[in-house]
């Protein structure tokens, strides 16, 4: 067996100091990965592995001497010499900053529990910026035109808040609690589906996820896969099993098991974990770590599961009716 050329494999390595210790990673790694390959933790919003970076939550940003802004550790590539501060006074203030102004216009009470972590590690205090403004009416964020700014209080602060949207059987949009974090719209497109049903619609404040034209889910170019629902960190994206059950107050996460299994459509061998509850399938994912589907489904592995439990049970659970609900097509 040939022997690796072990001077070349020498040039593809760097040496970064992180923190004060120096650590030697792969060429082309990021800054992330030098940190994660250190255990140093690093918030993350909008990264993923299984999607390409677009450092947009700038919560995972990091002190790089000699450069004049701080930096996204997500998407900078280590270089060879490079130090790095994760915890700087700069740092700090800059992801408190961060955190609050989501925290002040944002509903992230459904959010990633990291999130909550973060909010008290770096003092973020969104109430500081007043009460959240009274919600939009439904459509109005979507009609604005962009560079068309609204008149403001300054007693409220800005929010995003607006009535979920619900216009098909199978999940909900609650752009409440939208982060742009941009994870859906790239599974959505070019990291998984290749759809491109959804992107960035608007400018500044007024910026949100939309379809084309702001058509219902129906009617646009939606395959319906729910991938963009299995990436978002926030709850803005749920089922709509999820959200019926949420809002009967029957939601119950620590009465529910997962089960790992192998879809049974077609050959592929996509795996698929069962969120079951009162023995019923309330909702479906998938492992990211797997080879075949890196946490992405198609429409039927995702949402065909009905046929393996039968609402109609002569005996049923205290969740049978609303999970009938949660099939047709407008809620109650």
């Amino acid at each position: 067996m040939d022997q690796p050329d072990t001077a070349k494999v020498a040039t593809e390595m760097v040496q970064v100091t992180i923190d004060g210790a120096s650590v030697a990673v792969q060429k082309g790694a990021t800054l992330l990965e030098a940190c994660q390959q250190m255990g140093t933790e690093i918030p993350t919003l909008c990264y993923l592995e299984t999607l390409t970076p677009v450092n947009v939550c700038r919560v995972c940003v990091v002190e790089v001497e000699r450069n004049r802004t701080l930096v996204p550790a997500c998407s900078r590539m280590a270089e060879d010499g490079m130090v790095v501060s994760t915890d700087s006074e700069r740092v700090r203030h800059s992801r408190k900053m961060v955190l609050e102004f989501l925290g002040s216009s944002v509903d992230l009470s459904l959010a990633e529990d990291e999130v909550g972590d973060w909010m008290e590690r770096y003092g973020a205090d969104p109430a500081r910026y007043g009460p959240v403004s009274a919600p939009a009416a439904a459509g109005e964020r979507d009609a604005r035109k962009p560079g068309h700014h609204h008149h403001v209080n300054g007693e409220t602060a800005e929010g995003v808040h607006q009535p979920t949207k619900v216009d098909n059987t199978l999940y909900i949009r609650d752009y409440s609690r939208c982060i742009l974090c941009y994870k859906c719209v790239e599974a959505c497109g070019i990291d998984a589906q290749g759809t491109y049903a959804i992107a960035v619609a608007g400018r500044g404040f007024d910026a949100r996820i939309s379809t084309e034209m702001d058509l219902p889910l129906g009617d646009g170019a939606c395959v319906f896969c729910g991938n963009c629902i299995g990436v978002c960190p926030t709850g803005a994206l749920m089922f709509r099993s999820e959200w019926e059950l949420r809002r009967a107050d029957l939601w119950d996460p620590q009465a529910q098991s997962v089960t790992r299994t192998v879809c049974s459509y077609c050959g592929v061998g996509c795996n698929l974990e069962l969120h079951t509850q009162d023995n019923r399938i309330v909702k479906v994912t998938s492992p990211q770590d797997h080879e075949v589907t890196s946490g992405h489904l198609c429409i039927k592995g995702r949402f065909g599961y009905d046929y393996v439990q039968n609402l109609g049970d002569v005996e049923q659970n205290s969740i049978d009716e609303v999970l009938q609900a949660a099939r047709r097509r407008s809620p109650k």
